[in-house]
């Protein structure tokens, strides 16, 4: 069964996103009997060994009706951000008290994308989540918004639930949202649409089901956002569950045989190239032609030969997109380059390089133990 996959006995760690929509209803109200019945299912899979990190929307919402900020304090940044600030506290005390309510000790995280697109500052991280989880607390997870901006943000908490799996060495992240799972087309729009209980492989198909919208208005994430979680949970080797939390205990409701879309984890990749995959960020971009994307396909490195041109300003060290002759990324990893040099080479053979360079050149533009493909 594919809730069998978050059951604490083969999900030892699980990480829950809740959207907006579920949390604060359309009056700014937190829907506090609903949030109770969230953590009365949080209680029983901590009482079953399972450990649990909740990423938690909502405090946007909450405090522009505190504020009275038209949009739902989404007119303008700096709404939003005071928003934030306003809503946060009062959502953080309200998962305290209920969660305290049943024995369980909270923990606020806020993050921002650079705390998880930085290696050091995501290690910094994984170390706290990892040992809050094992001492039983539970951490209440949210992206900083009072302080981010519109260029160094997620933008969404479905791609940073998945972050934080990864950060976590999650088994499973579940997305509460308010659609069931992923169907073969909008259900408000098509009648005939079907919902697709199970992928293994996110490919061009699966993407042309995504829909942009969230159907409440309140949140930020659409179908978009929740396929890319997927794939950074997926590739972390983690399960990715999107599934209704319009139910009183939408946990247990799965559980027993309830409607959802599972994306079933690949095997695992190593601990950096999982981080390198999951990144929503990069410095620059290094195109190629078709051959160079097949040995890529192949676990080959990138050799300057097979390079056509270089985008943005980068140093050695520093995360790139690898992008193929159709425009399309096939591959992220760190530059053996700076820009400058890497920009020199391209497209020329590994014994003209010494000649180009003035200093003996490195093996590869980007060497595949720190590459990963897309």
């Amino acid at each position: 069964m594919p809730a069998g996959r978050f059951a604490p006995a083969t999900c030892p760690r699980l990480v829950i996103k809740i959207g907006s929509a579920l949390l604060v209803d359309p009056s700014g109200q937190v829907r506090r009997d609903w949030m109770a019945g969230v953590v009365a299912d949080i209680a029983d899979r901590v009482a079953a060994g399972q450990q649990v990190a909740v990423v938690s929307s909502g405090a946007i919402a909450l405090g522009a009706r505190r504020l009275g900020l038209p949009k739902g304090g989404r007119a303008s940044l700096e709404d939003a951000q005071a928003a934030a600030a306003t809503g946060q506290i009062a959502l953080s005390h309200c998962w305290a008290e209920l969660l305290g309510e049943r024995g369980l000790t909270a923990a606020q995280m806020l993050v921002t994308l650079d705390d998880l697109e930085d290696r050091r500052r995501y290690l910094n991280a994984a170390a706290t989540l990892d040992r809050l989880m094992t001492l039983g607390v539970v951490p209440v997870i949210n992206e900083n918004d009072s302080v981010a901006t519109a260029e160094i943000r997620f933008g969404d908490n479905d791609r940073l639930a998945a972050r934080i799996g990864q950060a976590a060495a999650a088994r499973g992240v579940v997305l509460l949202s308010d659609i069931d799972g992923l169907y073969t087309a909008n259900p408000h729009r098509d009648p005939d649409a079907r919902l697709v209980p199970e992928v293994t492989r996110i490919d061009a198909g699966i993407r042309a089901m995504a829909d942009t919208g969230s159907a409440s208005g309140m949140g930020s994430g659409g179908m978009v956002s929740k396929l890319e979680a997927a794939r950074i949970a997926m590739s972390a080797g983690a399960h990715l569950a999107i599934i209704s939390g319009k139910l009183d205990r939408p946990l247990t409701a799965f559980a027993d045989g309830g409607r959802g879309t599972v994306f079933v984890a690949e095997r695992g990749a190593s601990a950096r190239k999982a981080w390198l995959a999951g990144r929503l960020t990069a410095k620059g971009a290094i195109h190629v032609d078709a051959g160079a994307a097949a040995a890529l396909g192949q676990g080959r490195s990138l050799l300057p030969a097979g390079a056509t041109s270089v985008d943005g300003r980068f140093a050695r060290g520093d995360v790139v997109d690898i992008i193929g002759p159709d425009a399309l990324p096939v591959a992220r990893g760190m530059a053996e380059y700076d820009a400058d040099d890497a920009a020199r080479i391209v497209g020329r053979r590994s014994d003209a390089l010494e000649a180009l360079l003035g200093y003996a050149p490195r093996a590869a533009l980007v060497h595949r133990d720190h590459m990963v493909l897309l």
